[in-house]
């Protein structure tokens, strides 16, 4: 398939990646972002909707010519389709460390995640059966140790990609593997008390668009400091 030369001129080194997201409507919509947004292409890994489906079809609203679109992908094979150096960070409200790593400040405004809301279901459940606890079991490295910022920092001074989980199982234990070995983080969209997480189009939206102005911001900064001798 080819796609628009001005969409290819446009595109920015900011990547999205589909975690099992299975609700075509939410993928259709993610799928409408990463295109207005200028993403270089859109990875869904195996277990994601089929990006066909009529109701992602009707949802993209011409996405699926805006935007490569990978679909189909074992984990192992993810690296293969990323740019080099590229980190990779994981849309996670729920991070097992918000509360000991974001800010005080974070934590006056409630900015951080109640453990009732972590979606490491099928985990929790193997470590109940072992008689461990989730939190000594992520200690000892059963989960990778991923550090927590806030989503409107910094976070593309490299090429980014971006992983968004399905809102029924979350984040997949091979994306946060991948974050790791990256160099990436968690990034936390704050969201006041009471509020359970947001939807994943929605979240996937707002980092998208994050990750452009920064990357514009960016550009601004050196052709400012070009400017002057």
């Amino acid at each position: 398939m080819t796609y628009p030369k001005n969409q290819l001129h446009h595109s920015l080194p900011l990547l999205l990646i589909c975690d099992n997201l299975r609700d075509p409507g939410n993928l259709g919509t993610i799928l409408r972002s990463a295109a207005g947004a200028g993403c270089s292409k859109v990875l869904l890994t195996k277990g994601c909707v089929d990006a066909w489906e009529p109701k992602v079809l009707r949802a993209g609203m011409g996405a699926h010519f805006q935007v490569p679109i990978i679909s189909n992908l074992e984990w192992e094979s993810v690296p293969n389709y990323l740019p080099p150096d590229t980190r990779v960070y994981v849309a996670d409200n729920c991070g097992l460390y918000a509360q000991a790593q974001m800010s005080n400040k974070a934590s006056d405004h409630g900015w951080v995640c109640d453990r009732r809301y972590l979606k490491f279901h099928k985990y929790e459940e193997e470590a109940e059966e072992e008689g461990k606890d989730l939190e000594i079991r992520a200690r000892k490295g059963w989960l990778p140790e991923l550090e927590v910022q806030s989503y409107d920092l910094d976070w593309t001074q490299a090429p980014a990609a971006v992983v968004v989980g399905g809102e029924t199982h979350g984040l997949s234990l091979e994306s946060l593997q991948l974050a790791e070995s990256t160099g990436g983080k968690r990034l936390l969209i704050p969201v006041v008390p009471g509020v359970d997480s947001l939807n994943s189009a929605m979240a996937a939206s707002i980092l998208l668009f994050e990750g452009k102005r920064q990357l514009r911001v960016r550009v601004e900064h050196l052709s400012r400091d070009r400017s002057y001798p």
